[in-house]
């Protein structure tokens, strides 16, 4: 159980939230695939949970790609634009969480390594950002995932100590974000990350209705 009573809860976004991270594997297919390479499982799981830049910089070096990172980033966008309004779903167990924090009263925020109007688009689709108190976005920090400052700032956003915000995350990046801010940290792989080692969080659940994170509300 976690040291002091849950009091808010920050919410990773791509692969937490939504099944975004299938779409970033088709994404990087797209573009390899077009200069001639294969993305494979190994740079997947390098790049997953960074933010956008750091996560090209590590393609162009494994690939020896001659674009810039806002060359890649803008295709990778121009990408996204035209699958996400049909493919983009919740993850399970989402609706039934924010129904009980939001009947607790329970704060909440989004702190995720994409970019604000990706955020945005996203959250849109299904009309979340205004059932959140705020989404800390890439552009809201200096140093993003597995650096802290994202975790810490929503802590400080939620007016709460960290070791009373519950973090949730689905990846080794972000989850070690959260644990170095001193967040009770809750892991939900998926099957793009269910290889990675977790063994610093708090606890790693199946889905986020898992009966060990609703019962941090009972």
């Amino acid at each position: 159980m976690p040291p002091n009573k849950i009091k808010a809860v920050a919410f990773d976004m791509d692969g937490l939230m939504f099944n975004t991270e299938d779409l970033y594997d088709e994404v990087g297919m797209i573009l390899l695939d077009r200069r001639g390479q294969k993305f494979s499982r190994e740079l997947k799981l390098a790049m997953m949970g960074l933010p956008g830049n750091k996560a090209f910089e590590i393609m162009r070096e494994c690939c020896g790609l001659a674009d810039s990172i806002a060359e890649l980033q803008s295709e990778c966008d121009t990408i996204f634009e035209y699958m996400l309004p049909t493919r983009i779903e919740t993850m399970p167990g989402l609706e039934s969480l924010l129904e009980l924090l939001e009947s607790k009263k329970v704060p909440k925020c989004v702190a995720t390594s994409s970019h604000r109007h990706f955020a945005a688009r996203a959250l849109g689709f299904f009309e979340f950002e205004p059932r959140f108190e705020f989404v800390l976005t890439a552009e809201d920090v200096v140093n993003g995932k597995p650096h802290p400052e994202v975790y810490l700032a929503a802590a400080s956003g939620l007016g709460v100590e960290p070791d009373s915000m519950l973090v949730l995350e689905d990846s080794f990046t972000g989850s070690t974000a959260a644990a170095a801010a001193g967040a009770y940290t809750v892991a939900v792989p998926t099957k793009h990350s269910m290889e990675m080692d977790f063994s610093h969080v708090d606890h790693v659940a199946k889905r986020l209705d898992d009966e060990a994170i609703l019962k941090l509300f009972a």
